[in-house]
């Protein structure tokens, strides 16, 4: 069974960056994607990245956050730039379609 570990949340000012991680405990070949979620709300795709390395992004991150991958090290990664204080949730990782067990999530706050 496949296990993920996201981690690199924090609190952040308006317009600060940063960088969250996702380490698989296993090699995945799948496509990837980034999911957030606030309370009360249900969970969201905000990036996503194939196999191949093609990227995709919701459109209210679109600009501003950045999705990678890196296969050597079973990893793939968010960059967020510019951020808001909607993008304030617990950040997950997961397969798309999203078949694996789900991680922790890590927090990513954005306020003033």
């Amino acid at each position: 069974q496949v296990q993920l570990v996201e981690s690199g949340g924090g609190l952040v000012q308006p317009g600060g960056s940063l960088r969250l991680s996702c380490a698989a405990s296993r090699s995945i070949f799948s496509n990837m994607g980034w999911y957030r979620q606030v309370p009360g709300k249900q969970r969201e795709l905000v990036a996503g990245i194939t196999s191949g390395g093609s990227t995709s992004y919701a459109d209210s991150v679109k600009g501003r956050f950045t999705i990678a991958r890196d296969n050597a090290k079973n990893t793939v990664y968010l960059q967020m730039d510019s951020l808001k204080p909607e993008d304030t949730a617990v950040y997950y990782c997961n397969a798309r379609p999203s078949y694996l067990p789900w991680g922790q999530g890590t927090q990513v706050t954005v306020s003033s």
